[in-house]
């Protein structure tokens, strides 16, 4: 799915899984558990003359990929919510690209925990992911709605220092 590969990144790998699996979920019509499984057993990880575009994630940190798909999957209505306020008015959430709506699923859900990274790692490295699927405009729409969605989760991290004095 992806057109480019992060070159030996875990964690942003796991965030490129995290995408497919979300979106293979949706389209299927799959559990997010039973998704987790098959990429566990049959995705993940190096396999001699297959990579990203054969499918494969190479080097992905299976509990962060794992913990991205549970927690998008758990909080998806309180997180499209998210993103639909998030949207241009005229951008309803079915109208997005499916990808795309994975990727911004997956970003809000890893904003989502509270033990992750600072949200403006988590946004740079969705942003990263999106220009290995998208071209165009996708990439700044999805750093537009996370940016959104991190004010929202996490104000106090863009709160500004108070001056001594």
């Amino acid at each position: 799915m992806a057109r480019t590969a992060p070159t030996s990144r875990p964690r942003t790998a796991s965030r490129v899984g995290a995408v497919q699996a979300l979106f293979q979920a949706e389209q299927a019509g799959t559990n997010p558990e039973a998704v987790i499984d098959e990429f566990v057993r049959h995705r993940l990880g190096a396999l001699p003359g297959a990579g990203f575009e054969d499918g494969r994630v190479p080097d992905a940190h299976v509990p962060l990929f794992a913990a991205i798909v549970r927690t998008a999957a758990a909080q998806q209505e309180t997180i499209d919510g998210m993103i639909v306020a998030s949207l241009p008015a005229e951008w309803p959430l079915d109208r997005l690209d499916p990808v795309l709506r994975a990727l911004l699923r997956a970003g809000s859900a890893e904003l989502w925990m509270k033990d992750g990274p600072p949200s403006r790692v988590v946004i740079n490295e969705y942003l990263d992911v999106a220009h290995g699927f998208f071209e165009g405009e996708a990439p700044k729409l999805a750093n537009g709605v996370l940016d959104r969605i991190a004010h929202l989760l996490r104000p106090a991290e863009f709160e500004a220092p108070l001056a001594d004095g």
